[in-house]
């Protein structure tokens, strides 16, 4: 019989979601979300380290230190940063990370400058209707067509510039947050701080609990995935396991939901580990966990950023569900919930192969099988011999 899993204090999760939502985080400006979050790993008791930009790379020991696994949560978000200052005193602004201007027009926002903070409104260039009224609905959507007005006497360039504004300034967006007595979530933001909450609430369920983890996990706390490196210079362990913990797109054309947790198959980089991934999708049906399989078709990942850095790892893909990605997103603490559960599960369950460790990988002999050999080679199709394709037994000619 299977042991019976911790179960994450939900409200533990939702409040630290709710406080690292109130931290401004955009790739590059990440500095008090990376206090925040080494801040809970102190008061849980599980160490870490800080790389020098800020990566997080902690430690849950367990019984066996090789191989070991990691699990990854990225805590930068997109925003902005300041690109022109307008001949009118408004700022033309740069996306950070991909996403697009649609959901940046009628934000609240923060300018970050040199000295102090500047409040604002990302707007499109034509913003009143009284004055344009039609126009209004035929500007296209792009980053050239919105501006940043300042709460700010300004009107002009030299204006803007004596409040201390320079281009390269940051732009954080307002979370906007609002949780629903019926479960759901709304906020800006929510990838990945509500994976990052739901890391930090399993972490707890499990050293709650008592248990000990069969095998060392390292949960890591990135901070470029939004810009594409996120994981790649983070692993410097035995990693053989490597899960990351992202946002999973609930709208058509997908599996995902906002009542279960998702399992991906494939992204951008191309499928995820056979083997790891079948391990989750065991998990979650052993210990009854709602859960999708899905692939995502415009996604990138802190997993593929550490393979594509050359780590010789396992990857996988767990993500919450969630409607209206990079933009004013929604998921249900369902979903959480479920994330949250399937990796307290994974942190409790063996490694996907022992044979992983480094001492043991120089025969074939415990190497891995998708599928038994006999059955993959079978195959009904008529095909001619090799040999007379290749011509070997006939005979050659007399010059």
């Amino acid at each position: 019989m299977l042991a019976k899993l911790p179960e994450p204090d939900l409200n533990y999760l939702q409040r630290v979601l709710l406080e690292m939502l109130a931290i401004p985080s955009p790739t590059g400006f990440t500095d008090t979300i990376v206090r925040y979050v080494a801040e809970r790993l102190t008061e849980l008791g599980i160490p870490f380290e800080l790389t020098r930009r800020g990566t997080i790379r902690a430690t849950l020991k367990g019984r066996r230190y090789s191989p070991d696994r990691a699990i990854s949560a990225h805590l930068d978000t997109i925003g902005a940063l300041v690109r022109e200052i307008h001949d009118n005193g408004r700022l033309g602004l740069a996306p950070v990370g991909c996403w697009s201007s649609r959901f940046a027009e009628g934000s609240r926002v923060s300018v970050f400058t040199d000295s102090g903070v500047i409040r604002g409104s990302v707007l499109p260039l034509l913003a009143s209707g009284h004055a344009f009224n039609t126009a209004v609905d035929e500007m296209p959507v792009s980053w050239d067509h919105v501006e940043l007005r300042l709460d700010a006497f300004t009107s002009s360039r030299q204006e803007t510039s004596a409040l201390g504004i320079n281009v390269g300034d940051f732009v954080a967006f307002d979370p906007q947050p609002e949780f629903t007595e019926n479960g759901y979530i709304s906020a800006r933001h929510l990838d990945d701080k509500a994976g990052v909450a739901a890391v930090l609430a399993a972490l707890k369920a499990v050293l709650d609990s008592g248990l000990e983890p069969p095998i060392d996990c390292h949960p890591l706390f990135t901070i470029t995935e939004e810009t594409g490196s996120g994981a790649a210079a983070a692993l410097p362990w035995d990693v053989s396991e490597f899960v990351g913990i992202d946002i999973a797109p609930a709208a058509k054309g997908q599996q995902s939901s906002e009542h279960a947790v998702s399992i991906a198959v494939q992204d951008s980089g191309g499928p995820y580990d056979y083997h790891l991934t079948r391990h989750l999708l065991k998990l979650a049906s052993q210990h009854d966990i709602s859960a999708r399989r899905d692939l995502f078709r415009y996604y990138h990942s802190d997993a593929q950023s550490a393979v594509t850095a050359g780590h010789d790892i396992r990857t996988a893909l767990l993500a919450f569900g969630c409607d209206a990605t990079h933009g004013y997103e929604r998921t249900h603490i369902d979903s959480l919930a479920a994330l949250s559960r399937l990796l307290c599960a994974y942190l409790l369950s063996p490694p996907v192969f022992a044979s992983d460790a480094h001492a043991e990988r120089s025969s074939l002999e415990r190497f891995s099988h998708q599928i038994e050999h006999e059955a993959q080679m079978e195959n009904d199709t008529r095909v001619p011999p090799v040999d007379t394709l290749l011509g070997i037994n006939r005979k050659r000619p007399k010059p």
